[in-house]
């Protein structure tokens, strides 16, 4: 299959990336970073996460962060990752309508990220649906390729997962790899199968870049025909449930890499660099990006 040529990165930097570090960072910061991003051209951002900030201090401002852009910017399409019934009205009364909801494809993670089982999070989310008809729900298919805690997941688990899904009303569906366990025979093959059978599914990807395959999978997925892929600004992330994930694939090289391709994203390369060196600079995180100095050599479509 020909690759798109126009790509739509999901900028996930403001949750994933910021959910794994431990200093606050100040809603002012925050805010000053995701400007940077909208201003180099992304158009989709997950700004935030309705979670317990009990267990993830760091998003404790959610409200301000989704109300204060969501005002400014009703034009961009934004999203929260939500893990249970209270994080969906929480979003739902700051007037988001794209939600990302979690359940991982394994037990063992499930567990450890929400605190309940498979079936306890499917008949949650059939709840969800039922009560707030009118927003888009991604369904965030965690350990989609492999489990910190159950170790390898089958295709076949994968694909009675998104059969579950998909006879809730699910259309949308992240497959993330949520360690970076994956590869590029793991990544061709299942989507060989999710594609041909679910063709009214939109498959989106998110690539943990753990054991630096996060670009090499990223690119043969949408070879295969994905157009939606998650990516955080200077590879910033990593699950705090999930031991031993680190880093997403970042944003910035990923760009960089469709441009040389001539693959449209509507980002600007060298603006999009310049804001994920100010978060290098400025917050103390892990990342997986590269440094790229920019000069007058460079040279890209965007």
């Amino acid at each position: 299959m020909e690759i798109n040529n126009r790509i739509e990165i999901i900028e996930v930097g403001p949750r994933d990336g910021f959910q794994s570090i431990k200093e606050f960072i100040s809603t002012e910061e925050k805010k000053k970073i995701i400007e940077g991003i909208i201003e180099s051209g992304v158009k989709k951002i997950q700004l935030t996460s309705f979670v317990s900030p009990k267990h993830i201090p760091q998003m404790q401002d959610a409200e301000e962060i989704a109300k204060y852009f969501l005002n400014k910017y009703p034009e961009l399409e934004f999203s929260a990752l939500v893990p249970n019934y209270r994080g969906v009205k929480r979003a739902y009364e700051m007037g988001l309508r794209n939600i990302a909801y979690v359940i991982s494809v394994s037990e063992g993670h499930n567990k450890a990220n929400v605190n309940r089982s498979v079936d306890e999070s499917f008949v949650e989310l059939e709840k969800i649906l039922a009560d707030f008809p009118d927003i888009n729900i991604t369904l965030d298919a965690a350990t989609t390729f492999g489990c910190p805690f159950d170790g390898e997941v089958s295709y076949d688990k994968v694909d009675s997962y998104v059969k579950r899904a998909y006879d809730l009303g699910i259309r949308t569906i992240n497959l993330c790899d949520t360690i970076g366990i994956s590869n590029p025979k793991q990544i061709d093959e299942l989507l060989t199968i999710l594609l041909e059978k679910y063709k009214d599914i939109e498959f989106q990807v998110h690539i943990h870049d753990t054991r630096n395959m996060g670009m090499l999978n990223s690119y043969i997925a949408i070879k295969k025909g994905i157009k939606h892929v998650q990516a955080s600004l200077g590879g910033m992330g990593g699950c705090p449930f999930a031991p031993g994930a680190s880093g997403n694939l970042s944003t910035e090289d990923f760009v960089y890499m469709l441009d040389k391709i001539n693959i449209e994203t509507g980002i600007n390369f060298k603006k999009l660099v310049n804001i994920a060196k100010e978060c290098r600079d400025n917050i103390n995180g892990v990342y997986s990006g590269h440094q790229i100095n920019i000069s007058d050599k460079i040279s890209c479509n965007s």
